[in-house]
């Protein structure tokens, strides 16, 4: 979805995506949101709690503008990302996560390497710091989709590239952006006073929903089974 690929160009590449989507759609974004998201370059995205309230709604902002953009066939879209590739590592299949990762990564002109278990020898015979290592230095970008959130760490630790976390056993950020996103598109922006309420499992999910949530000035009611 849109919301992969906004994070692949605010982890990377933030100003080149912002003069490319201003030359080539009418609607413009505030300085401040600009600004805001320059600085996320070449930072790790493991949880929702390491944006700033600030990044957290210019990176919904953007995804807004993503939408908008890549949803005009009209003219030439924007490669921000052009000779930039991902690496995707999956220790845990997902059907969605995969082909819009892939698809997005190549509307911004980049190339995704799916890594899955019988691919690489991952926790085999190369520990995640080997893998890490291995993968900066090819790859502009590490995603990865996992069972332990330590593994997201230790990649984190040992990358010199950035790290987005796609999905681990305590967090699942990009989720709660499309969460957010999903909310602003039927509520309005500005989610101030609303109130989300879960019911189900206290999961990878419901964490970082309750994070962002709180980010943007709403209510949290949560029930689960005990």
């Amino acid at each position: 979805n849109s919301l992969s690929s906004i994070m692949f160009t605010t982890v990377r590449s933030c100003q080149k995506v912002f003069q490319s989507i201003i030359m080539t759609n009418q609607t413009r974004f505030s300085t401040s949101a600009a600004g805001v998201l320059s600085s996320m370059k070449g930072k790790h995205f493991t949880s929702i709690d390491k944006l700033s309230n600030d990044e957290l709604k210019g990176l919904l902002q953007l995804s807004h503008q993503f939408k908008e953009t890549y949803s005009d066939k009209s003219k030439p879209n924007p490669k921000p990302l052009e000779g930039e590739s991902l690496s995707m590592i999956f220790q845990k299949r997902s059907t969605r996560t995969r082909v819009s990762t892939e698809t997005g990564m190549a509307m911004l002109g980049g190339h995704a390497l799916f890594l899955g278990p019988s691919d690489i020898q991952l926790g085999v015979n190369e520990s995640m710091r080997d893998t890490a290592c291995v993968l900066s230095r090819f790859n502009s970008i590490i995603l990865a989709r996992v069972y332990a959130h330590a593994d997201i760490i230790e990649l984190a630790e040992y990358a010199s590239v950035p790290i987005i976390n796609a999905l681990s056993d305590l967090h699942h950020p990009l989720q709660t952006l499309a969460d957010l996103m999903a909310l602003q598109q039927h509520f309005g922006m500005d989610l101030a006073g609303k109130t989300v309420a879960w019911v189900g499992d206290g999961n990878n999910v419901l964490h970082d929903l309750m994070l962002g949530s709180v980010k943007m000035g709403m209510n949290v009611h949560i029930a689960t089974p005990a």
